[in-house]
């Protein structure tokens, strides 16, 4: 037998045991499909709607505008309508992931006082939703994969915290991480003068 024939024999057996392996061969049930990775529930509340007008007052976040993980647009560059503090994570940030309880705790104690929004930034919407779920987020979260926020203000690394008054103007940027909840609950009294 020739190269060329045990060649196309080769190839004609691997063929047939190649379509055993099919949902089409025989005995093989209907539902049958490659094996899929498990999608994440997503435990983040949707993005608030936000007054139209662009943010006023002095110094603005640039206009950034992204999908949130639990649906809707979070603008950054916009009127918040409410004071509000965004957070900047990503799942792969050891300090992050150690702050982020402590801005879910705000979040929760908020009420309609003040805003409290993450955004997930330099990271994937998906590893954004499987980390929220796992440390239990429901805050509304924005997803900037690819960073844009960070690179437009110029900031390098995780975490950082803006505190915006309600039009919008940055009234204080948080360049360290927040240690605990005494700690944050006094940045927003001093910078937004919200008291929980």
């Amino acid at each position: 037998m020739s190269v060329h024939s045990r060649t196309a024999a080769g190839a004609l057996a691997l063929g047939l045991v190649l379509t055993g392996c099919t949902s089409d061969a025989v005995g093989a049930p209907d539902d049958a499909a490659a094996p899929t990775a498990p999608e994440v529930e997503n435990t983040t509340a949707p993005c608030p709607e936000q007054p139209g007008e662009a943010a006023s007052g002095g110094e603005v976040l640039a206009d950034v505008t992204v999908d949130c993980l639990g649906g809707g647009r979070l603008a950054l560059g916009r009127a918040q309508g409410l004071p509000t503090v965004v957070n900047l994570w990503a799942s792969w940030c050891g300090p992050c992931r150690e702050e982020l309880p402590i801005v879910q705790q705000l979040a929760d104690e908020a009420g309609d006082r003040l805003r409290v929004v993450g955004l997930v930034s330099q990271d994937t919407a998906e590893n954004g939703a499987a980390f929220a779920a796992d440390a239990g987020l429901t805050m509304p979260t924005g997803i900037d994969a690819e960073g844009e926020l960070a690179i437009e203000q110029g900031l390098r690394g995780l975490p950082y915290t803006y505190f915006l008054r309600a039009d919008g103007s940055v009234a204080h940027l948080q360049l360290r991480p927040v240690t605990s909840y005494e700690q944050l609950e006094g940045l927003v009294a001093e910078h937004l003068g919200v008291t929980l």
